[in-house]
C-alpha cells in the first residue's frame, strides 16, 4: 500500500475512535496520518485549528516520529471533502458516525457516500460501545480477532483478497474466508425439503470452489492461517453475522465499468449487501474498490 491514510476529524467521539485506528494502521503499515476536517466558512480559523491540534496532539502522544498532518477543508461537504483527500490516499478511514444525525442512526451520510465512491479503499469504524456509565469511550479497539473476507467463489476480486490477506499478515491474525450460496435453482426453497445428501453434494461443491480460488493466496501469503466459512445463507446475513466474531471485515464493491474507448464510466456503488453490512457489522468493515 503506498499514500497515505487519511480519517475524517470532525470533533465527535466517533471521529476520534476512527482516527485512533487509523492511527495504528498508519503506523503498522508504515504510512503518514492525515487528518481532514471539513468545516464551514461561517466558522472561524481557531475554533477549528483547535479541533485538528488536539486531534494532532492526541495521536502523536508518545510517538514523536509518527508522520500526522492536518488539513482543514473549507468548501464542499464533508464527504466532498474526504473523496478529494482520498485521491492520494491508500486508506480512508472514517467514523460510522459523525457529529450530525441523531441517536439511534447506526450510519451516517456521509460514511456511506465516502465507501461507495472512494478511489481507495475505505475503512468505516463503529461508534463506540457505552461502557457501565453510560458513555462511550474514543480509544480503537485492539485487533485481535480475526481478519474476514467475503469471497465470491465465481467473481473474486484480486484487491479485495490482496488487501485481506496483508492485513491479516500485518496484524498476525487468521483470515476467515466467507462465502454465502443458495440452493440451485429449481430445488425447493427451503431446507427441510432437500435431501440431506444433496445439500452436502451442493455444500462440497461450494467449498471446492472456494478452496481453487483461494489456492494461490495461500501460496503468496504461506505465513497465514486460512479457515472457511461456507454457509447456506444471504450474504448480507452471513457477513454480519461474521462481524460479531471477526475484528474487521472486508468486503468489494465495483469501482465502474470501461467504455468501449476506454473511458471510466461513473457507476461506483455499494450495492445491497455492503450496504446491509455497513449498517449492522459489529466490527470495523473494509470496503475495497475493484473493476
Amino acid at each position: 500500500m503506498t499514500g497515505s491514510v487519511v480519517v475524517g476529524i470532525d470533533g465527535s467521539g466517533e471521529s476520534l475512535v476512527a482516527g485512533a485506528w487509523a492511527a495504528r494502521e498508519a503506523e503498522l503499515r508504515e504510512l503518514p496520518l492525515r487528518l481532514v476536517r471539513a468545516v464551514s466558512a461561517a466558522v472561524s480559523p481557531p475554533e477549528e485549528d483547535d479541533v485538528l491540534e488536539r486531534a494532532r496532539g492526541r495521536f502523536t502522544e508518545g510517538r514523536p516520529g509518527r508522520e500526522v498532518s492536518a488539513v482543514r477543508a473549507v468548501a464542499g461537504t464533508p464527504s466532498a471533502a474526504l473523496l478529494d483527500a482520498a485521491g492520494s490516499a491508500g486508506l480512508l478511514v472514517v467514523g460510522a458516525r459523525g457529529e450530525g444525525g441523531f441517536a439511534g442512526l447506526a450510519m451516517g451520510s456521509t460514511a456511506l457516500a465516502v465507501a461507495g465512491a472512494a478511489p481507495c479503499p475505505v475503512a468505516v469504524v463503529p461508534r463506540p460501545v457505552a461502557g457501565p456509565d453510560g458513555r462511550a469511550g474514543t480509544a480503537a479497539p485492539a485487533l485481535r480477532r480475526d481478519v474476514a473476507v467475503g469471497v465470491r467463489s465465481r467473481e473474486a476480486a484480486r484487491p479485495v483478497l490482496a488487501f485481506a490477506f496483508q492485513t491479516a499478515r500485518l496484524h498476525g491474525t487468521a483470515l476467515v474466508a466467507a462465502h454465502a450460496w443458495a440452493l440451485p435453482d429449481g430445488s425447493p426453497r427451503t431446507a427441510p425439503g432437500v435431501l440431506e445428501e444433496d445439500r452436502a453434494t451442493w455444500e462440497d461443491e461450494e467449498e471446492q470452489r472456494l478452496s481453487d480460488v483461494l489456492r494461490r493466496w495461500r501460496r503468496e501469503y504461506p505465513d497465514v492461517a486460512v479457515r472457511h466459512d461456507v454457509v447456506l445463507l444471504h450474504p448480507a446475513r452471513a457477513l454480519v453475522n461474521l462481524s460479531h466474531r471477526a475484528g474487521l471485515l472486508v468486503l468489494g464493491r465495483t469501482d465502474g465499468r470501461r467504455a468501449t474507448d476506454g473511458r471510466r464510466v461513473a457507476e461506483r456503488r455499494l450495492g445491497p449487501v455492503a450496504h446491509a453490512v455497513l449498517h449492522h457489522a459489529c466490527c470495523p468493515v473494509v470496503v475495497v474498490p475493484h473493476e
